[in-house]
């Protein structure tokens, strides 16, 4: 019989791109009976993937419904659902926390180009937080993990919330605190450094977890998982820096897209390298030993994205709010280049866009569905 309880899924962050996940998950939903409870019951999120991961966790009793939720919300998401965008609000909150005349005391946590406190009260109103604990105790749910940076310490904190059977783990710059779920911990790991304010959690300030993530497989495995399945964000790089084959200097919206996709794609596959390297290893050693070393062999699959979200959000440019488009216009992005940063990418929360990826994540998912199937041990 299939111990389900070592099936674990990941999802890392992207802002608006976390809709594809939406696509992928419902690509397996369509292939499960309406009634089929979760088929992970290890859930692992960071920034947007971690709201996801936390909707799911809601719904862990019925898998259909859970990402039947999601999809409503993504499919017809507008960006001040997230944050504030109208033009007032948005210039008069960048010279408040960014004027050098600005008061002294103002907080560190209100350092932030946008106001999210949209995207609090949107979460506090579509989810039932304490239907985690239901879910747990009636076990359709084993542990849900939302990963956040603490600005204090460097350290990538796993929050999680579990059966008793999990102990806190500290690691070198990586710990795991027992803590119930609640709204703060998801705005803290979507927190983007300068982009939307810190959060203070246990004493400590926290922003976007995918800071300081240096092994994303870490969560999981600590929880429990043996068998990962993983939705990434990971894609081909444009090579918009080539003209007729000689190098052109990236203007700074291109350099800030490179940096978040550093941030929320590159570490997942070192970890993963580093993840098969010590399986190859584990298979020279005999099992008592290895049971000795508390090592355990991992198996991941990593789903990614096929079409490019830079070119895709780009056909999705004018539907921003004028105030973002004057303030992308300030990094040098505009209707005619948009194609050449992957930063709107990520802040596009307006619904054709996030429609597009949930299709995209759909096709994705169903090309692959019989290997999805086979790995989640599914009949």
């Amino acid at each position: 019989m299939t111990d389900k309880n070592k099936f674990g899924l990941l999802l890392l962050g992207g802002g608006a791109r976390a809709a594809y996940q939406v696509g992928v998950l419902k690509a397996l939903a369509q292939t499960l009976p309406r009634k089929h409870g979760l088929p992970f019951p290890i859930l692992s999120g960071t920034s947007a993937g971690a709201i996801n991961a936390t909707a799911l966790s809601c719904y862990a009793s019925c898998f259909h419904l859970g990402v039947k939720k999601l999809e409503w919300v993504w499919k017809n998401f507008q960006t001040d659902m997230v944050y504030q965008s109208n033009f007032k609000t948005l210039y008069r909150n960048l010279l408040k926390n960014f004027s050098p005349f600005k008061d002294e005391n103002i907080s560190v946590k209100n350092e932030s180009w946008f106001d999210n406190s949209p995207l609090r009260e949107l979460l506090e109103h579509l989810l039932d937080l304490n239907r985690i604990q239901f879910n747990i105790d009636n076990h359709y749910l084993k542990a849900i993990s939302v990963t956040a940076s603490s600005y204090h310490t460097g350290d990538s904190v796993c929050l999680y919330q579990s059966g008793d059977e999990i102990k806190p783990w500290v690691r070198a710059k990586r710990r795991g605190i027992h803590s119930p779920i609640k709204v703060e911990h998801l705005m803290a790991s979507s927190a983007i450094p300068m982009v939307f304010p810190s959060v203070e959690l246990h004493g400590e300030y926290f922003g976007d977890g995918s800071i300081n993530q240096l092994a994303p497989l870490s969560a999981p495995i600590h929880l429990g998982a043996q068998k990962i399945f993983i939705i990434g964000m990971d894609q081909p790089k444009n090579r918009f820096f080539d003209q007729n084959a000689k190098a052109i200097p990236p203007t700074g919206g291109a350099i800030v897209g490179h940096l978040l996709d550093t941030i929320f794609s590159d570490v997942l596959t070192s970890d993963i390298e580093r993840m098969e390297r010590i399986n190859q290893t584990l298979n020279f050693i005999r099992p008592e030993y290895q049971d000795m070393s508390g090592l355990k062999n991992i198996q991941t699959l990593q789903i990614n994205p096929t079409k490019s979200f830079s070119e895709i959000a780009a056909k999705h440019y004018e539907s921003m709010p004028f105030s973002i488009r004057g303030l992308l216009k300030i990094l040098g992005i505009n209707a005619n280049t948009a194609h050449k940063s992957s930063l709107i990418s990520y802040l596009l929360f307006e619904q054709n866009y996030c429609r597009e990826l949930i299709q995209v994540g759909f096709e994705d998912g169903m090309a692959r569905i019989d290997e999805i199937r086979a790995f989640l041990e599914i009949d």
